[in-house]
């Protein structure tokens, strides 16, 4: 493969890992109360306070990742972010319905792959990342 791509295809991948998690802090903002009636039925405390820290968290996290800036504390955010998540919201092993169970299984798996995900940027947010405002 080319050695000129690697710079674009850096950019792209952490940009569409990122856009998850922009997109995700934008509508815990912007569907604040849907949102946080959905933590409370999980029995998250302080519902609406969480809902705005956690999209606030997954926002910032989002942002540096994909701008390379600060990425080592953007990839913390949404670790911090998905590993709760999972663990609170996505409780599969207390479902009785075999689909909802399997639902939830899923998204429970895939939070942790994408905190397995931010944590191997994390390791390697010492190093220089191409096209990035961080170096």
């Amino acid at each position: 493969m080319p050695y000129e791509l690697y710079p674009w295809m850096h950019l792209v991948g952490r940009v569409l890992f990122a856009m998850v998690f922009i997109m995700g802090g934008l509508s815990h903002l912007m569907s604040l109360n849907a949102l946080s009636g959905y933590a409370a039925s999980r029995g998250v405390p302080a519902p609406k306070a969480m809902t705005v820290i956690t999209g606030l968290m997954i926002l910032v996290g989002g942002i540096f990742v994909a701008t390379g800036w600060h990425r080592f504390i953007g990839a913390g955010l949404i670790v911090l972010f998905c590993v709760p998540t999972a663990i609170l919201m996505l409780p599969f092993w207390k479902e009785s319905d075999p689909m909802a169970r399997a639902q939830e299984m899923a998204h429970f798996q895939k939070d942790l792959a994408l905190a397995g995900a931010a944590l191997f940027m994390a390791v390697y947010a010492g190093t220089s990342w191409p096209m990035s405002l961080g170096g």
